[in-house]
């Protein structure tokens, strides 16, 4: 099986069973993103405990709706970031970031990105870079506001 098309099953697999779907509580923070281009949208919730570098991400849990690439998306970065540290999230929302904006020039890190990779083909059309980001940019605004939010709490 090409590479191409092992990845595109990933990515139809992770639309036809999304991971991570539906909105649970408890959380700290909710966001609301939506891609103005195409109109796709996504309302994230983050749930974070500890502090400082022992910040971790609980639980990710989302709504959405759109096209195959940012239902897609949103499901295999759940897989990646739900129970790791904020810190890791973070870097693999970076790393994605910038294969994303890679123009398929980018060599991705699959230790990093995982199931992630297979959107590698995706930043080659950017029309719908914006599609494949759209869950990891309320991703990146979540965090930052539930990080902020929590620390406050412990102060």
């Amino acid at each position: 099986m090409q590479v191409e098309a092992l990845y595109q099953e990933i990515i139809l697999d992770h639309y036809k069973r999304p991971h991570g779907r539906g909105l649970r509580e408890p959380f700290n923070t909710e966001v609301h993103h939506v891609n103005p281009t195409c109109g796709d949208e996504i309302t994230l919730r983050v749930l974070i405990s500890g502090f400082g570098d022992d910040m971790v991400i609980e639980d990710v849990s989302y709504e959405s709706q759109g096209c195959s690439i940012s239902q897609a998306s949103a499901s295999v970065m759940f897989d990646l970031v739900a129970g790791e540290t904020v810190d890791d999230a973070l870097r693999a929302q970076e790393e994605f970031l910038h294969v994303m904006h890679s123009r398929g020039e980018a060599e991705p890190d699959e230790e990093i990105l995982g199931d992630a990779v297979a959107f590698e083909g995706v930043s080659k059309y950017p029309a719908r870079v914006k599609c494949a980001l759209l869950g990891w940019m309320a991703l990146k605004d979540a965090v930052a506001q539930a990080a902020a939010a929590h620390e406050e709490e412990l102060d």
